[in-house]
């Protein structure tokens, strides 16, 4: 068994619940009896994960929800874990918000640390909760959990020595996807601007490839968008050239990083060498928000709305300062961002995972589209597998006013799952 909790009466779980309010959660709030203790895990590399541990009573089972970017301390779906019967472990990333260095392959070191924290508690089951982008981190983690320490990866897609083989990394019992991406690659591919001709001129243009041009089918909102086949067919050809461009600029950068520091290690280096090695250029990826599936509504039809995660305008969101990967090393680039070269693919990853496995796809999603769920499903190698729809957009809220948040049929779905498979 687990051991508890801190009691309410404790002063450190005072601390950490006096800045809860019951607006953070679901309208039921939290279960009666709920205790939180805040917990500092240090990864092998020598960084430090801030946590938050929910429980009732002392289960053995705890359902971990982390995202490789931000901290989910007051996930909506804590409370239904809870209800469930299991703990809950939300995790934050060594680096919250930022993308400009994040690699999945450290990452990894962040959720090992975690959940053999986890282990070294007593708890003797562990499920992995991935919500959008954590989804595909927990599912490269499985991969990587799964493997003898000497066949993991040695070293990151620019390089660097990853030390997988070193990391603890304690094998889960089951995953539960909640609106899951195909990896942060693969979506930025998806909805990447390949009408930019000139990485350094973000209003550069090629008026073939245009997604907003309406000679190409565009339509302002809200009316939708028609796209003519060959166009989305050159369209996605060309995001792929785009990401495939930015790969051999991120690649560049390495190799001149790299051979400066070559030749200083060989005595032979100047001043120049010196600043060189260590300097670390900061790429901007301009116009990250155009998939056209958000425009044209027929293209992979759901009971989406138009636009994108980012809002309806597609002007402000894809030639403004939002979106994904916008800021990144070259490091970080081929790790988390290219859809080409990062590890992460869930269509990859997914064929690894022989444990007990969930899905839940919302029906109104428009950053993860139909053909995405259905690609994923089918990759989980698992038997043990079930797919769920339920209405609501990509943080689980109500399509329409009056409706109930779709967030609450997710949850009532993951807690008779949970009391299924890891019964108390």
């Amino acid at each position: 068994m687990a051991k508890p909790p801190s009691r309410a009466g404790d002063s450190d779980n005072a601390t950490v619940t006096a800045g809860f309010s019951n607006a953070d959660w679901t309208a039921d709030g939290l279960p009666d009896g709920a205790r939180v203790i805040p917990a500092n895990v240090g990864t092998i590399d020598g960084a430090q994960c801030k946590a938050f541990l929910y429980a009732v009573g002392t289960p053995d089972t705890v359902v971990c929800l982390m995202h490789p970017r931000e901290f989910s301390a007051t996930h909506y779906l804590i409370p239904h874990i809870l209800r469930a019967g299991c703990a809950a472990w939300a995790q934050a990333p060594r680096q919250i918000g930022n993308d400009i260095r994040l690699e999945h392959e450290t990452a990894l070191l962040d959720v090992a640390a975690g959940l053999a924290y986890l282990k070294a508690q007593g708890f003797r089951r562990i499920v992995l909760l991935g919500n959008s982008g954590g989804a595909s981190l927990y599912t490269f983690y499985n991969e990587q959990a799964l493997l003898d320490p000497a066949r993991r990866i040695a070293r990151t897609p620019a390089g660097r020595v990853t030390r997988l083989a070193d990391a603890v990394m304690p094998v889960v019992d089951g995953l539960v996807y909640v609106a899951p991406h195909p990896g942060q690659g693969l979506l930025l591919q998806a909805c990447i601007d390949p009408s930019v001709t000139d990485e350094g001129d973000a209003m550069s243009v090629d008026a073939a490839l245009d997604p907003f041009d309406p000679a190409n089918g565009f339509v302002e909102p809200t009316g939708s968008s028609h796209y003519a086949a060959d166009f989305v067919t050159r369209y996605r050809a060309g995001q792929q050239a785009r990401v495939a461009r930015l790969d051999r600029l991120a690649h560049d950068l390495v190799a001149e990083r790299r051979a400066a520091r070559r030749r200083l290690d060989a005595g032979g280096g100047s001043l120049a060498d010196r600043r060189a090695a260590f300097h670390t250029a900061v790429i901007e990826v301009w116009r990250t928000d155009a998939d056209l599936r958000c425009f044209d509504l027929s293209l992979d039809p759901s009971e989406r709305k138009y636009g994108s995660v980012w809002g309806r305008d597609p002007y402000a969101s894809n030639y403004g300062c939002i979106g994904f990967g916008r800021i990144c090393t070259a490091d970080s680039w081929l790790s988390t961002w290219s859809g080409l070269s990062s590890n992460a693919a869930m269509p990859r990853t997914l064929t690894a995972v022989e444990q007990p496995a969930l899905m839940v796809e919302y029906s109104g999603d428009n950053t993860i589209f139909p053909a995405d769920v259905a690609g994923m499903y089918a990759a989980l190698r698992t038997a043990d597998k079930s797919l769920h729809r339920v209405r609501g957009d990509h943080h689980g809220r109500a399509l329409a006013r009056g409706e109930a948040p779709g967030r609450d049929a997710c949850g009532r779905l993951i807690e008779a799952w949970l009391r299924d498979k890891f019964p108390a």
